[in-house]
């Protein structure tokens, strides 16, 4: 099988240094105007894997994402967006990075290349089959990632991957494969750029929906979010008055902040309005 490395193809543009600001920035935004559309185009196999994921959480599973460099930034960014945005509890959707936490700042020499890691990594997770184990390389061929998801699938622990090359190997350890092709990118080979934007994209379609699925927004309010901000309270105190009809602002604050979420807050003035 023919494994197309694409994101390590020559850039479509040359001279870069000779090129002025303005240039350099217009032909970036070029570029980067066509990554929803790659990510458009492998929708099913991004609704495949939700499906799957949703599956799991339903019964107590967790959402891991595993990665090195960028892509496992990538997937701790939106492990750790989580609990705030929809009151999750901390530890049910959990980015892993080699090298360690450490890693996250600091580059680890190597990391990346350790296949036998990623699954020690996730093991100390009591990783088990109610669990979903998400892969992020734009590579597709990072040994860290692909050793971690093949002791999963050993196990019956159900595997997604996101990549930006075709045929990737990490696409072959994958129950459901996600492989958005981004094209070569601005600076050769600099995968955070057009590869990293993917990622972001596919990973945020992944958690959002996922969240909505199980219940964490209500119309189009995140009713869960952790109130760890005055602009936040401020946020759900609104809601709060837009739900209940309350005018007063204090009163719905107060009642929010008691209940500590406003999905609470709703439902204590709703019973209190049927006593």
């Amino acid at each position: 099988m023919t494994r197309e490395k694409i994101t390590e193809q020559s850039s479509n543009y040359d001279h870069l240094e000779k090129m002025s600001v303005l240039e350099l920035l217009s032909s970036m935004n070029r570029e980067d105007q066509t990554v929803p559309l790659a990510v458009e185009k492998v929708i099913p196999a991004i609704e495949k894997l939700i499906e799957a994921i949703v599956e799991h959480m339903v019964v107590g599973g967790r959402l891991f994402y595993i990665g090195a460099g960028t892509s496992g930034r990538l997937g701790i960014l939106d492990a750790s967006e989580i609990p705030p945005t929809y009151g999750l509890p901390a530890g049910v959707v959990i980015g892993v990075i080699a090298g360690g936490s450490k890693a996250i700042t600091t580059p680890v020499e190597n990391a990346e290349d350790d296949d036998l890691q990623g699954w020690k990594d996730l093991e100390t997770y009591n990783i088990n089959e109610q669990d979903v184990v998400v892969g992020v390389a734009a590579s597709g061929s990072t040994p860290y990632v692909i050793g971690a998801l093949r002791e999963c699938r050993k196990r019956g622990i159900v595997t997604g991957s996101i990549t930006s090359n075709p045929n990737a190997l990490v696409s072959e350890v994958s129950d459901h494969p996600i492989e958005v092709i981004v094209g070569p990118e601005f600076v050769t080979g600099s995968t955070r750029m057009k590869s990293g934007t993917a990622q972001k994209l596919v990973l945020n379609m992944i958690s959002t929906t996922v969240m909505i699925q199980l219940g964490r927004v209500e119309g189009n309010r995140m009713v869960n979010m952790q109130l760890t901000n005055s602009k936040l309270i401020d946020r759900g105190t609104k809601m709060v008055m837009e739900q209940t009809g309350l005018k007063d602002y204090e009163q719905a604050k107060q009642l929010l902040i008691r209940n500590k979420s406003v999905k609470n807050a709703v439902i204590e003035y709703e019973n209190t309005q049927q006593s």
